[in-house]
């Protein structure tokens, strides 16, 4: 396509939607990805980082680099204002760049749900900053508590049982279970770990059967799950709930959920809940040519309800969107949407996984090495993939995990 004739494609945010509905458009744009780091962050696997099983540079990628030989411009900032007039967006670096289509792919950020407390003493994991924090705070515990030769007690909470919150409890367990006992069995042996989830079961996308084996195999692990446990306020050294006892926590993670990145409020756009309000063809609501995909997207199912915030819708709107800029572009009708779910896994810890597609189930330790390789798979970059492997390779064959370092005093 002549560059003259090709669409200006100006994308906010590069994360799984926005790098690939870039790399989607670029043979037929004149593509320009703005993210406010200059790294793209493999969210599924930054609580490896927060429970010292990855080192934090295997989870992140330069974005220039995943966009290298692509024609792709990228600039790093952040969207403080759209002109929807003269279709430009403004950088918090004055920059300004025009558009004939932006894509808003801003993701995600905690939700705190109204439970006083979450920002002042929870830890929230939507980032490597954020995830070296609570490696931090854990191990800075620990060597508190290594200090005493009594029954002083540890106790850390995850609150929120879906994939993440699992995740956590169960790699906080094994961490417990395997480094830290043999750096100080006698510290370690006073280590409670507790996952709080307000519903009825634990990881509520997958079948009974499924959170059932996963409850059973945190509980193998000497987690304390609390189920229809809602929690009403975080403290400094405890969890007041709404009903019951309070349960003590010297370090809380919050994993509850997460809405959609408050930046967007800057762009001027209809808001549905915490997200962009969009058509079935992830076009916003009146606002032709401006489009929302990912987190941020609030379109819906043909059962009504939000998509679920995910890589893989994620990725499969970037594709998505991709096609439909080039049919508008072609004069072509729309095509609404459609998700195709892969099916849906979390890992609890060695051997230890669940896996549903549909109908179809698995746990245990097939389950568990498809979702280490299907990870690996997506992780962006050789460097990255061979590093994982490593550090994974060393803690499986050790029981050991190298990266227990409180580095966010230095």
């Amino acid at each position: 396509m002549p560059s003259s004739t090709r669409p200006r494609v100006v994308i906010l945010g590069a994360g799984f939607g926005g790098l690939h509905a870039a790399k989607a458009l670029a043979k037929k744009a004149d593509v320009t990805v703005v993210d406010r780091h200059n790294f793209q962050t493999f969210l599924p696997l930054l609580y490896q980082v927060s429970t010292a099983g990855l080192a934090a540079d295997h989870v992140v990628h330069p974005v220039r680099g995943a966009l290298r030989d692509t024609g792709i411009k990228f600039r790093m900032g952040s969207p403080i204002s759209v002109d929807h007039k003269n279709k430009s967006v403004k950088l918090d670096s004055s920059e300004v760049l025009e558009f004939d289509h932006l894509v808003v792919a801003l993701g995600s950020s905690t939700a705190d749900f109204g439970v006083a407390g979450v920002t002042e003493h929870g830890l929230g994991m939507k980032s490597v900053h954020e995830a070296l924090m609570i490696r931090a705070e854990v191990m800075r515990r620990f060597e508190d508590l290594a200090r005493f030769e009594d029954d002083t007690r540890l106790s850390i909470a995850v609150v929120g049982g879906g994939p993440t919150g699992v995740e956590m409890a169960g790699a906080l367990a094994e961490l417990k279970r395997g480094p830290l006992k043999n750096d100080l069995a006698h510290a370690a042996a006073h280590i409670d770990i507790y996952l709080i989830e307000a519903g009825p079961r634990i990881l509520p996308m997958f079948s009974e059967k499924l959170s059932a084996r996963a409850e059973a195999d945190l509980h193998k692990l000497g987690v304390f799950v609390k189920t229809n446990t809602a929690v009403r306020e975080i403290q400094s050294r405890k969890i007041i709930l709404k009903e019951g006892e309070p349960i003590p926590a010297e370090v809380t993670v919050w994993a509850a959920g997460v809405k959609g990145e408050p930046t967007a409020g800057l762009l001027n756009l209809p808001i549905a809940g915490s997200r962009i309000d969009t058509d079935e063809n992830l076009e916003v609501n009146h606002y032709p040519n401006i489009w929302a995909i990912g987190d941020i997207n609030g379109s819906r199912d043909k059962d009504g309800r939000f998509y679920p915030m995910v890589a893989p819708v994620a990725m499969q709107q970037g594709k998505w969107v991709a096609k439909q800029i080039l049919r508008k572009a072609a004069g072509q009708p729309l095509q609404p949407f459609k998700y195709r779910d892969k099916g849906s896994m979390a890992t609890i810890g060695r051997h230890k996984a669940v896996v549903q597609v549909g109908k179809f189930t698995m746990s245990g330790p097939l389950a568990w090495y498809a979702w280490l390789w299907l990870h690996l798979f997506y992780l962006l970059g050789g460097r990255n993939k061979i590093g994982t492997m490593a550090d994974w390779t060393w803690n499986y064959l050790t029981f050991d995990r190298g990266n227990r370092h409180i580095m966010d005093t230095i």
